[in-house]
């Protein structure tokens, strides 16, 4: 079975959790015939009883699907539902393509691509980003790697899902981008997390500080924004801060933190590249010159067009926020 009497495809979900259940639901909303798979019957059951056709294996539900999204927690899981007995390979067919929206592996994802086409099926790595309240709003962005014409004849079922869906590349590119996001994430929280606790140490009220620092330059900027002005152009000489303020900044601070015995593992690590570019003579250079460093020690350069960026900013959504409060979205949503 391909599609309806609406020539909607019937489409075919498998992993109805916290993130699959609610992207199940928009797709039940939007029309979509739907044919859903889980190991548990309390995950099925709101979707059946709106409707849609229940499947007992995921082999069912490729033998009656056109598309179909699976959405996982681990690896082991991915690797069974896809190729497992009675998984989707054992029923698929020829022409139909199968969205994986787990975070997965780039070894796995390869490995499912090369299966899966030896039978005709289009395999896309289709990772989202939002966090379950994103996937009850619509509001999430899907990454998909793999044949652009796959994703383009089903972007509007991604539409339904998400605000955001885009084809970012060849298989892989969509697991590549959540990792890199996630990655970031982490990181960047424990930059947080690290300083925030120095300000406390000395002195600072929580709240004042947060109130404070979040309408700084970089609170009030979301968080890839910054690669716009220097490090994606590669433009390190027309300096907006010279690399030299933000020595002395960073040396500040973690001076600070050796004062009050408050452990700065990531400050000073970010202190020991900015030494390093000051001892290159970059003293007067922009401060995110720092940033050529790890370009450097993984063997890459990059530069890309500011016509192609001024190009990628203005078919971007705004960011979407809380509208009670103005807030950002929560990690959770983020993640």
């Amino acid at each position: 079975m391909a599609s309806n009497e609406s020539s909607k495809p019937v489409v075919g979900f498998i992993g109805l959790g916290a993130m699959g259940a609610p992207m199940a639901a928009r797709l039940q909303a939007a029309g979509y015939p739907l044919v859903v798979h889980d190991r548990r019957e309390e995950a099925i059951a709101p979707l059946v009883q709106a409707g849609a056709m229940r499947a007992d294996t995921p082999r069912g539900v490729a033998q009656q699907c056109a598309v179909i999204f699976s959405c996982l927690p681990d690896l082991a899981q991915i690797e069974a539902v896809a190729l497992g007995q009675d998984g989707i390979l054992s029923g698929a067919h020829r022409g139909q393509s199968y969205f994986e929206m787990s975070t997965s592996s780039p070894a796995l994802v390869r490995q499912l691509h090369s299966v899966f086409a030896q039978q005709g099926v289009d395999l896309l790595d289709a990772p989202v980003s939002g966090g379950p309240r994103g996937a009850r709003r619509g509001r999430l962005a899907i990454w998909v790697g793999g044949d652009k014409r796959a994703y383009e004849r089903h972007e509007p079922v991604l539409q339904a899902m998400a605000d955001h869906p885009s084809h970012l590349g060849p298989c892989g590119a969509g697991l590549v981008a959540k990792l890199v996001h996630n990655c970031t994430s982490q990181a960047t929280q424990a930059a947080i997390a690290e300083i925030f606790s120095l300000g406390v140490k000395a002195g600072a009220d929580p709240l004042a500080l947060w109130r404070a620092v979040r309408q700084g330059a970089i609170g009030r900027r979301r968080t890839f924004d910054g690669l716009i002005d220097q490090f994606l152009p590669a433009e390190y000489d027309t300096p907006q801060a010279v690399l030299d303020i933000m020595h002395k900044d960073t040396l500040a601070a973690t001076e600070l933190g050796r004062e009050l015995g408050v452990p700065l593992r990531i400050a000073n690590l970010a202190l020991a590249d900015i030494q390093e570019a000051m001892n290159r003579g970059w003293a007067q250079r922009d401060g995110r010159c720092v940033m050529l460093l790890p370009q450097e020690r993984a063997g890459v350069s990059i530069r890309v067009d500011p016509r192609g960026i001024r190009e990628a900013l203005h078919d971007d959504p705004p960011a979407p926020t809380d509208t009670r409060h103005g807030a950002e979205p929560t990690l959770g949503e983020r993640l």
